[in-house]
């Protein structure tokens, strides 16, 4: 195992987040039980950072990983590797965050394959362990160790969703996009732009949201409306930035693009002057 250190995984400066209600709290109570939390709410909402912020004001270590369907039980626990000396045991990330007492954040778990997630099992009950069949291994977690995974419950099918065998071995916050005006706050403090022009995108983002399951598999989510007023705050015209990020994105469908663009231009004439809020 590589020498592993708390301090490359410790989250060195404070995350913008905003509390939409008793989130922050709720967590706290439950990471100081330890218990396993799954995080539960659409696309670009704020989960992956209210997971940085939680580990932030904890003070601990956060390792983060992207599921995806390619994922194996060797990517997550470890595997034996090749150098010129030989063969060494290489910790994958949730041995690390096990080892070393960290949060382990698993993003859009449903992304990985059904028999790779199994592997969490020992971690999320009384046992709290981690068996290294390979190496033959078991790892004891950390007494500050802590499991963390979040999906999208809007955009499952019965083919990608967590069988109910893992789902009960966690506590859950629901999260969904602020409301308009904390919303807006949040866009402007995150990028600068001036609140009108915030407030406007947060409209056009809750058009969209309307449109879900009516031509959009998910609507503008808060993320797109941040890279949206970074780019009008770099100076790009207000509905080119648009399109570049709430509007292209989001479909390849030519009716529905030209939909997209018409809520845009609802709000958004072209060379209409860039505001940066003032501090």
């Amino acid at each position: 195992m590589t020498d592993i250190t708390i301090e490359q995984y410790q989250v060195e400066k404070e995350p913008y987040y905003k509390p939409v209600g008793d989130e922050v709290e709720h967590y706290q109570a439950a990471y100081a039980r330890r218990m396993p939390m799954m995080l539960k709410g659409p696309t670009g909402c704020g989960k992956s950072r209210f997971v940085e912020y939680m580990a932030w004001q904890l003070k601990r270590p956060l390792i983060t990983v992207a599921c995806n369907e390619d994922m194996t039980a060797s990517d997550l626990v470890g595997r034996f590797l090749l150098d010129r000396d030989g063969t060494k045991w290489q910790d994958g990330p949730l041995a690390t965050a096990a080892r070393i007492g960290a949060i382990c954040y698993l993003d859009e778990v449903v992304e990985a394959r059904q028999d790779t997630t199994v592997v969490i099992h020992p971690l999320t009950d009384h046992r709290r362990t981690l068996p290294l069949d390979k190496k033959g291994e078991l790892i004891q977690a950390h007494p500050d160790f802590q499991l963390v995974i979040s999906y999208n419950p809007g955009y499952q099918s019965l083919m990608k969703d967590l069988k109910q065998s893992t789902k009960q071995r966690f506590g859950a916050l629901k999260f969904d996009y602020p409301e308009a005006a904390l919303e807006a706050e949040i866009v402007a403090t995150e990028t600068g732009v001036d609140a009108g022009i915030a407030e406007k995108l947060v409209q056009i983002a809750h058009r969209t949201r309307n449109l879900k399951g009516h031509g959009l598999d998910e609507g503008i989510s808060t993320r797109l409306l941040v890279y949206a007023a970074q780019l009008i705050a770099e100076g790009i015209e207000p509905v080119q930035a648009c399109e570049m990020t709430l509007v292209t994105p989001l479909t390849d469908d030519p009716d529905m693009w030209e939909t997209l663009q018409a809520a845009v231009s609802t709000f958004f004439v072209s060379q209409e002057p860039v505001r940066l809020r003032q501090s």
